[in-house]
């Protein structure tokens, strides 16, 4: 190959404005409800082509086994999946955190698959890389389908919605949450009563992980209680991140500007199109 070809595409992060358990599944994943809209707090990755075939990772921020990786078992499905005799180094600039409920290692397995899709010319359609998303996690295919979403499902079964693009808030406390430990956990409410889209546009709408998430992570009660003396706060995901919208960016500015230690944060624009697709 004369000249490599390279590719360089943000991950960005998700939010979920509400998020419903509504019973556990057979295969062990839960029926849920959620909205989706993505901020643009992003990571960033580089993709380099090369004909060798191998797979190689640059990813200093990360303590994991290439193996274990999300970045690397992607690149694997897809080249397993198509046949492909090319391979791809891969770098990772990390901003968004671990365990931060907002899609992290998710989005960037959904970069990888639609980068590579690209840049292996393989030529899947959108609703080929959903479904092979769907094998490395619950939360990969919305950062494929790249639309804010109403979800059911796992998470998986979308309806487009349009929502208002508001500045957040992002808090991040100093801890990590585990998906599966809260899934897992024995003291989740799992039969909440389902809610429309409708009530979700009209009341808002809560996150049923939220109170379990409180009382083994302390640390996520003290950033909601913060961040509630300024707008309504909500836990994304499985936590550890919230989150609260403001209308006006100089508004979401001025309380970030007052986040101190142990906390970090940023200001993100809530976008209903994907910046993986922009």
């Amino acid at each position: 190959m004369s000249h490599p070809v390279n590719l360089t595409l943000p991950a960005p992060a998700k939010l979920n404005l509400f998020l419903n358990v509504l019973d556990r599944r057979e295969d062990g994943y839960h029926n849920l409800q959620t909205v989706f809209q993505f901020i643009d707090f992003t990571d960033q990755l580089h993709f380099s082509l090369n004909d060798s075939g191998k797979i190689t990772l640059d990813t200093p921020e990360l303590s994991i086994p290439h193996e274990d990786n999300l970045i690397y078992r992607a690149a694997k499905l897809l080249q397993n999946k198509t046949n492909t005799l090319l391979g791809a180094h891969i770098k990772l600039d990390k901003n968004l955190p671990m365990g931060g409920g907002i899609g992290g290692g998710s989005s960037n397995a959904a970069t990888t698959l639609v980068a590579l899709n690209q840049l292996w010319q393989t030529e899947l359609s959108k609703q080929d890389l959903i479904k092979l998303g769907s094998q490395l996690g619950a939360d990969v295919p919305i950062f494929i389908h790249g639309e804010a979403a109403y979800a059911t499902g796992t998470g998986d079964v979308f309806t487009n919605i349009e929502l208002n693009e508001p500045w957040y808030v992002v808090l991040i406390p100093p801890v990590s949450v585990s998906t599966h430990e809260i899934f897992s956990h024995p003291q989740l409410t799992r039969n909440n009563q389902p809610i429309t889209i409708s009530d979700f546009l009209s009341h808002g709408g809560s996150n049923s992980l939220e109170k379990l998430v409180k009382s083994l992570y302390p640390e996520v009660g003290h950033a909601l209680d913060w961040l509630n003396q300024f707008g309504f706060a909500r836990m994304s995901g499985s936590g550890s991140t919230v989150f609260s919208g403001f209308a006006e960016k100089i508004q979401a500015e001025k309380v970030a500007s007052q986040i101190q230690a142990p906390f970090k944060g940023v200001v993100a624009k809530g976008c209903n199109k994907s910046p993986l697709y922009r």
